[in-house]
C-alpha cells in the first residue's frame, strides 16, 4: 500500500473548489458520468485503431445507492486506470499549477477549457462526499488498483481484487448532502444532466411484460422479467442525418426534451455545421401568438450530449431565444464548472450562423408552401418581428419571407405591398400609405370606409408593430405606415382633389368656437373637415405620431425619451362641416339644446371607437331612452 500527499501545496484545496468553482453542487454526477462516458468512448477509440485487444461489448454506466452504507456508486466498463495512472491523473496532473490555477481563476473562474486540463470535474465528488474511493482495473494486463480519500491532501493507493475492467467511484455522501441518498433527486439529476448521454446509463431495474406467444391459451398469464432501467437515449434526434429523420421523429423527439408540452411544433430546422465550428441541434417553432409569453421551457444547450445549462444567452441570438430545442457544440467556451459563457469570438459566429439557417429555412418554406406559411404566421411572427428589430443581418433577409396580414386575410410581402397598392395608395406627393387597423372590430367603421375608397388595409397587430414599421419607414423613404383611424380618410391619403365646405369662414369659426366650448379640451381637439355629406357628421381619431410614440414607450423604447409614456390620451374629434348636423348645432339658437346635440353626437363618436364606459355610458344611454318616449 503507499500512503502520500497529492502533489498540491495549498492546504485548503478542497474548500477552494467548493466555494469557487463549483456554486451548484448537484453538478457532481454529471462531472463523474461524464468521466466514465469518456472512459468508454477512449476504449471504444482504441479497440478501432487497434492499440486495444480486448472486446468492446456493451458497455453501460451503472449507478447505484447504498442508503444504508451512505454510499453513491458510479462504475463504468471504460478503459480503467493501472496504479502509476491513478497516481498521474488523480494525484499529480489534477492538481499541476493548482496555486497558479485558484490565484489566477478564485474569483472569475474564467477558462474554457480547465475541466480537461486539470481533472478537476472528478474532484467535485468532494462537495458532496467526505471520503472518496476508486476501484479501477485498466484495459491493460495489470492488477487493479483502489485509491481512498477523505478530502484531505492525504490519500492511499493499493492493489485490489477487482476482475472486470472499469472504474468504480464510490462517493461517502457527507452529512450535509444525504439528499444525494434518495432516489428520486437521483432519478432527477440524471434526468436533467445525463438524459442524452452517448453511453446507456442503468440505474436500478424495471419490470417488463413479454409479448404473448402466438399459440399461447385463452388464459396465458402474461410473463414478466426484470430489465435494466436505461434512462438515458443514447442517440438523440441531433446526433443523426437530416435525411435519416422523418417529421414524425421530429415531433417525437420534442416531446422527449419537453414532456410536459402537448402542443406539436409548428416547424423545425436542423443545424448541422463542422466548419469553422462543431455544432449540431434542432430548433423548434412553437406557436407563440402574439403575446410575448414568458419562456418556460427553454433551448437546451449541451456539450458532447452532457446537458449544461438552458440559459443560451449569447449563442442563440436573443430573439430566438423564444423557441425551443437543442443546441449541441464541443466548442462553446463555458467556466470550469460549464455554468456560464464566456465571452468569445467563435460565440459570436456560432450566434450569426444560427441566424442565417434560421432565415435560410423560412425562405425555403415559405417558397416551398407558402399557403401553409400564411396559415403559420400568425403562431411564428411575434419572433420574426422581434428579430428584424433586433438583428441587422436577419432583417436584411427578412424581406424575402416576412409578410404583412389585411383585414381581408390577404397576405403580402414588403414588395407586393409597394407593387399592389402604389396606383391608389400614393398621395399628391409621390408617397405610398399604407393604411392598417391594430383591431379588426375596434376599427371596423374606419376600415369599412377605406375600403369604400378601394383602399386596402393591413391588420398589423403585434405589441412592437410601431417600432417594426418606424424602422421600415426609416429604411424605406417614399413609404409611410398610418392606422385607419388616425385621421379622416382624406387626409390620410391626401389626394389634389378638396371637397368645398358648404359653411362660410365665418361660419365655420362661429361652429369652432361653440364646438371648443362644450367638448372637453384635455381629451379632444376639434377639427373642421369639409367632408361627403354622407359621412358621418363626427369621427373621432388619433393622430399617428403621439399614438406611435405613446405605444412605443409602453412596449419599451421609443417614446420613453419624449416623456409620452405617462400622457393622457390625445385625440382629435374630426366635425364633417357638410352634414346636417354641423348646419343643425351652428343654427340652434337655445343653447341647451345646442350642447345636448354636441354632447350626443360626441357621444355617439365616442361608443363607435369603444371610448364611451363608467358613468359616461350610464347617461347616455338614459338621454337616448328620453329621446325615443
Amino acid at each position: 500500500m503507499t500512503t502520500g500527499k497529492i502533489n498540491v501545496s495549498v492546504e485548503n484545496i478542497f474548500p477552494l473548489i467548493k466555494k469557487f468553482l463549483y456554486s451548484d453542487h448537484e453538478i457532481f454526477l454529471r462531472e463523474l458520468i461524464s468521466n466514465g462516458t469518456d472512459a468508454t468512448l477512449k476504449l471504444k477509440h482504441l479497440i478501432s485503431i487497434g492499440e486495444a485487444k480486448v472486446e468492446y461489448g456493451n458497455p453501460t454506466i451503472e449507478v447505484k445507492i447504498d442508503k444504508e452504507g451512505k454510499k453513491l456508486h458510479i462504475i463504468d466498463q471504460g478503459l480503467g486506470m493501472t496504479s502509476d495512472e491513478v497516481e498521474k491523473y488523480i494525484n499529480q496532473l489534477a492538481f499541476s499549477g493548482a496555486e497558479e490555477f485558484l490565484e489566477k481563476y478564485k474569483d472569475s473562474a474564467k477558462d474554457s477549457g480547465i475541466i480537461g486540463h486539470f481533472g478537476l470535474g472528478f474532484y467535485s465528488a468532494f462537495m458532496v462526499a467526505s471520503k472518496v474511493e476508486i476501484i479501477t482495473k485498466s484495459f491493460k494486463d495489470e492488477p487493479a488498483a483502489h485509491w481512498i480519500c477523505d478530502g484531505s491532501p492525504e490519500f492511499s493507493l493499493e492493489p485490489a481484487d477487482k476482475t472486470t475492467r472499469g472504474t468504480e467511484v464510490i462517493l461517502h455522501i457527507a452529512e450535509d448532502s444525504l439528499e444525494f441518498l434518495e432516489e428520486f433527486k437521483i432519478k432527477e439529476l440524471l434526468n436533467k444532466y445525463n438524459k442524452f448521454m452517448p453511453i446507456p446509463i442503468k440505474f436500478g431495474t424495471k419490470t417488463e411484460t413479454l409479448p404473448k406467444p402466438e399459440d399461447a391459451p385463452e388464459d396465458y398469464k402474461a410473463e414478466t422479467m426484470e430489465v435494466d432501467n436505461i434512462i438515458n437515449n443514447p442517440n438523440p434526434a441531433w446526433t443523426k442525418q437530416p435525411t435519416d429523420l422523418s417529421d414524425e421523429d421530429y415531433k417525437k423527439f420534442y416531446h422527449e426534451v419537453y414532456p410536459m408540452q402537448f402542443e406539436e411544433p409548428l416547424f423545425h430546422i436542423h443545424l448541422n455545421v463542422d466548419y469553422p465550428f462543431n455544432l449540431t441541434g434542432i430548433l423548434y417553432f412553437p406557436k407563440l401568438g402574439s403575446d410575448m409569453q414568458i419562456q418556460k421551457d427553454k433551448i437546451q444547450l449541451y456539450q458532447n450530449q452532457v446537458y449544461v445549462t438552458d440559459n443560451v444567452e449569447g449563442i442563440v441570438p436573443e430573439f430566438l431565444t423564444m423557441l425551443k430545442g437543442v443546441i449541441d457544440s464541443p466548442d462553446i467556451p463555458l467556466n470550469v464548472s460549464r455554468s456560464s459563457l464566456q465571452a468569445d469570438g467563435a460565440v459570436k459566429k456560432i450566434s450569426n450562423y444560427i441566424t442565417r439557417k434560421v432565415a435560410d429555412k423560412l425562405k425555403s418554406l415559405f417558397t416551398e408552401n407558402r399557403e401553409d406559411f400564411e396559415k403559420k404566421w400568425n403562431d411564428i411572427k411575434i419572433v420574426l418581428e422581434y428579430g428584424m428589430l433586433s438583428d441587422d443581418k436577419f432583417y436584411e433577409k427578412a424581406g424575402a419571407f416576412v409578410l404583412y396580414p389585411s383585414v381581408s386575410d390577404k397576405f403580402y410581402t414588403l414588395e407586393e405591398i409597394k407593387e399592389n397598392l402604389k396606383d391608389k395608395q400614393t398621395d399628391k406627393d409621390g408617397k405610398l400609405v399604407v393604411l392598417y387597423a391594430g383591431n379588426k372590430d375596434a376599427q371596423h367603421s374606419y376600415i369599412e370606409i377605406a375600403q369604400e375608397k378601394g383602399y386596402e388595409v393591413l391588420l398589423l397587430d403585434s405589441p412592437i408593430i410601431s417600432h417594426l414599421i418606424q424602422k421600415i419607414e426609416g429604411d424605406n423613404k417614399d413609404i409611410t405606415f398610418v392606422r385607419v383611424d388616425s385621421d379622416h380618410i382624406d387626409n390620410l391619403i391626401k389626394k389634389e382633389e378638396n371637397t368645398i365646405s358648404k359653411l362660410s369662414e365665418d361660419e365655420q369659426t362661429n361652429l369652432k368656437t361653440v364646438l371648443e366650448a362644450i367638448v372637453p379640451k384635455q381629451n379632444y381637439s376639434v377639427q373642421l373637415e369639409a367632408m361627403d355629406s354622407q359621412a358621418a357628421p363626427f369621427i373621432i381619431t388619433q393622430p399617428e405620431f403621439m399614438r406611435r410614440m405613446k405605444e412605443m414607450s409602453q412596449s419599451g423604447g421609443g417614446g420613453g425619451m419624449f416623456g409620452m409614456g405617462n400622457m393622457p390620451e390625445m385625440y382629435n374629434l374630426v366635425v364633417n362641416t357638410n352634414s346636417n348636423l354641423a348646419t343643425n348645432i351652428l343654427n340652434t339658437e337655445d343653447k341647451t339644446h345646442q350642447e345636448h346635440l354636441v354632447k350626443q353626437a360626441l357621444d355617439l363618436a365616442k361608443l363607435s371607437q369603444n371610448l364611451l364606459k363608467g358613468e359616461a355610458l350610464t347617461a347616455f344611454v338614459k338621454r337616448s331612452f328620453e329621446m325615443i318616449k
